[in-house]
Parts: C-alpha cells; sequence; structure tokens
C-alpha cells in the first residue's frame, strides 16, 4: 500500500523512516547543549563569589547552577561546566565552571566573551573593583584585592575567585 503525500507516492516504511529520523533530529536539538538565560540573582549571586566576595561552597553553588541552567555540559579539568546566556558587569558570559571535590581550592569562575581589558574596564565601571596586572608579559594575569583574577582564555577572558577548602568541622590543627 502506498500514501500520498501532496503530488508524491510514499511507501508505509519510507514514511516510518522520515518520522523516526523527524524524532532523531528532535532529540538531538533538545540534548545539545544550549545556553538557558540566567536569572535576576545571577549578577549578585555569581558575580559576588567570582569576585571573592562571597563564601565560596561548591555544592551551594552546584546547585544554584543546576537550577537556573541545568545540568552541567561537561565535566573536566576538576570543574562542572554550564552553559550560560547572561551578562555580569555588563560583559557578555557564555560559561560558568564550579569547582568539583577533587581539588584542594573551591572555585567559581566564567567565561566572558570579551577581552581581559575591556573586562576588567566593565568590572571597575560597574563594582569599582579593580584587577591590576601582575606583570609586563604579553598575557598578563589580572588580580584584585579581594583575590579574584582575570586571564586570557583563547580570544576571550576567565574570571575566576578560587580559595583552599575549608579544614572539615571538628578536625585538629
Amino acid at each position: 500500500m502506498r500514501l500520498e503525500i501532496g503530488s508524491e507516492q510514499v511507501s508505509p516504511a519510507a514514511e516510518r523512516l522520515r518520522a523516526l529520523l523527524a524524532r532523531s533530529c528532535a532529540l538531538a536539538l533538545l540534548a545539545a547543549p544550549a545556553a538557558q538565560a540566567a536569572p535576576s540573582t545571577f549578577g549578585p549571586v555569581i558575580g559576588s563569589a567570582i569576585l571573592c566576595r562571597s563564601q565560596l561552597d561548591n555544592a551551594y553553588f552546584h546547585d544554584y547552577l543546576v537550577s537556573a541552567f541545568g545540568p552541567s555540559y561537561k565535566h573536566e579539568g576538576g570543574a562542572y561546566w554550564f552553559k550560560a546566556d547572561g551578562t555580569l558587569w555588563g560583559a557578555p558570559v557564555t560559561d560558568i565552571m564550579i569547582s568539583d571535590d577533587t581539588s584542594e581550592v573551591v572555585f567559581v569562575a566564567a567565561v566572558a566573551d570579551t577581552t581581559p581589558d575591556k573586562l576588567e574596564e566593565s568590572i571597575r565601571n560597574a563594582v569599582g573593583v579593580r584587577h591590576v596586572s601582575m606583570d609586563n608579559s604579553r598575557y598578563p594575569v589580572r588580580a584584585s584585592n579581594p583575590g579574584s583574577k582575570i586571564v586570557y582564555f583563547k580570544t576571550k577572558s576567565k574570571i575566576y575567585c578560587a580559595k583552599y577548602k575549608p579544614l572539615p568541622v571538628g578536625s585538629q590543627r
């Protein structure tokens, strides 16, 4: 038996194949990591942490990022990576990273779609925190007094705050 679609005759097997391919393409699009819009709390919560202005608790920030952006799209380099569609200090942000428990430090980081010079200027203009070049190299690390750092990340910038993990409760010094 043949079905007629428009002026074209299609066998039932061909129609099932078309439907299967359509569902497969739809599932592939759903599975692709897409950036989700940042919630209104994104700047105060994540921005403050990245600038080392708040306590770092990777479990808290992991839960926050999962609820804001869904599951991480990769887990590598001791971090969970989340796609983000938002801005921090007026700079577009594409990725947020939070440390896992394999490192001796806890960190929160972001990849900004701008150069380190422009990111530093945006932060200084938005919240008054300055990041000073640590040396005169071609790609200097920039650091703030609270401890956040801006580094080159290919053609973009990476900004992060990293702190040593606190001692477990009840541990001996």
